[in-house]
Parts: structure tokens; sequence; C-alpha cells
């Protein structure tokens, strides 16, 4: 079993911010792999379902950011998984706006909920990187992330998300190189 957590903060207010692109990969999966209903449990919410043949338990901490780390170590302690059976989609400073990198392992770059999730597990997790840019100056990061997505970065995102969700079943089999090169082909022409 995989346990593939999506970081955001609960609520409607912060439903499009690009610190949520986490939750949005998160329902996006869940949509197009026809998961079951959503449950409360490990402090967030939980949806069951199978990608090819493996099964998934995909989570949304409702923690907020800060505490994902308590919500996803629940969950892996719960069924008795190392941190090598998750997979955490996070959004990603460092990365260009609509690119996405996978890689296992590493520090967390100043992102709280990584930072929080490395407390409870430690680092050894593999990470779905979103990128969402960075606004150009240190001052301007906080304001940035927990921004909306403009009008106009809205057809990427949508194109995005649809790719990591038909593209998931390369995640789900390990195979990350094969991932990356699908989604870097899908938005290629964005």
């Amino acid at each position: 079993m995989q346990i593939w957590a999506g970081l955001g903060n609960p609520g409607p207010r912060y439903a499009l911010h690009r610190h949520n692109i986490g939750f949005m990969a998160i329902d996006v999966i869940a949509d197009m792999h026809s998961f079951g209903p959503i449950q409360k449990k490990f402090s967030g919410w939980v949806q069951e379902g199978r990608i090819g043949s493996e099964k998934i338990l995909l989570l949304k901490p409702a923690t907020f950011m800060n505490e994902s780390g308590r919500s996803v170590g629940e969950a892996l302690r719960f069924y008795k998984l190392e941190a090598e059976a998750l997979t955490v989609f996070h959004d990603e400073l460092d990365l260009a706006p609509f690119k996405v990198k996978v890689k296992h392992g590493g520090g967390h770059a100043g992102h709280n909920g990584l930072r929080s999730i490395d407390q409870h597990i430690g680092p050894d997790f593999r990470r779905v990187r979103i990128g969402i840019g960075h606004p150009g100056h240190k001052d301007r990061v906080h304001g940035y992330v927990l921004g909306n997505y403009a009008k106009s970065e809205q057809d990427d995102l949508v194109q995005m998300l649809g790719g990591i969700g038909a593209e998931a079943k390369w995640l789900a089999e390990g195979n990350d190189p094969r991932f990356m090169s699908e989604m870097a082909l899908r938005m290629q022409d964005s």
C-alpha cells in the first residue's frame, strides 16, 4: 500500500492558493481514478482506491500546512508503513510555474509542510514538486504562496493537474522518470 498526501490548508478561503496545489492534485487523482468516498481519518480527509494494481490511500491533512506531519505520521503508523511508502505532492518555489519534478528525500527548503513531515517521519519520502515559481524577493514569498492563481494561469493549471491525474499510473508503478517525461511532454505546448 502507498500513501499519497497532498499538502494545503483546509477551508474554501485557501482553495485556489498556490500553496494548495497539493490538495488540488489529490482531488484530480481521486476523480480521474474513481477513488472511494471521502472519509475523515488521521486528522484529515482520506480516499481509498487503486491505480493499476497498486492500492493507494489519498490523504489531505486538515491540520493546516505547518502541522501536516502529524496527519501523515498518524496514517503511516496506522498502516505500519515506512517513509518510503509515502509520496507528498507540494508547491515548489524553486521550480518554474507548472513544471513537475519528482525526487526522493532531501531538505524542506523552508516549506513548512515538508518541515513538519520531516520532524514526524524523517526526510526519506518521495516528493512530487509542483512548480509555482518565485515572486522575485523573499519578502514577497508569503503573500505569493497564499495568493490565488491568476486568471491568465487557469488554462495551464487545468492542463497540469489533468496531466498529473492521467500520468499518476507511472508514479504508482514507481517509474518516476516516465512520469516526469510524460508531464514535460504535456506541458511543452502551454
